[in-house]
């Protein structure tokens, strides 16, 4: 069983949560939270209240322990530039355009085996297949 929760037209670039959500891909729902919460960055508070919509989404839908809840597919997408007509003075009597970027943060959760997390599981395979 899987959920989805989206949080749409965030007032920041996606090239700055792009970086965070990385930290945090294939994780448990627990060890995203904890990591994120320890982080500085805006970005990070966004990511936590989008995997935390997401977890409750999936608790809403059958009885869920959050400690087996994976973190599947995780993902900040570009959105539209807000205001679109944005104009700053630049030398000779030139203009550049503003582009305030904002972002689309995707979010699926399902539930997982365990509070293992797929992470680990994944990490020791690449150090098998490394040692043959």
């Amino acid at each position: 069983m899987e959920a989805i929760a989206k949080a749409r037209y965030l007032k920041i670039s996606p090239f700055k949560v792009r970086p965070v959500i990385n930290q945090v891909r294939g994780l448990t729902v627990e060890d995203a939270l904890a990591r994120l919460a320890s982080s500085p960055r805006k970005a990070a508070r966004l990511a936590e209240k989008t995997i935390s919509s997401a977890a409750a989404n999936l608790k809403g839908k059958g009885k869920v322990e959050e400690s087996s809840i994976l973190i599947k597919r995780i993902q900040a997408d570009g959105g539209p530039l807000v205001p679109p007509f944005k104009y700053r003075p630049r030398a000779r009597g030139m203009a550049n355009r503003i582009r305030n970027r904002t972002c689309h943060i995707t979010v699926v959760v399902e539930e997982g085996a365990g509070p293992s997390g797929r992470r680990e599981e994944a990490v020791s395979s690449r150090r098998k297949k490394k040692q043959k």
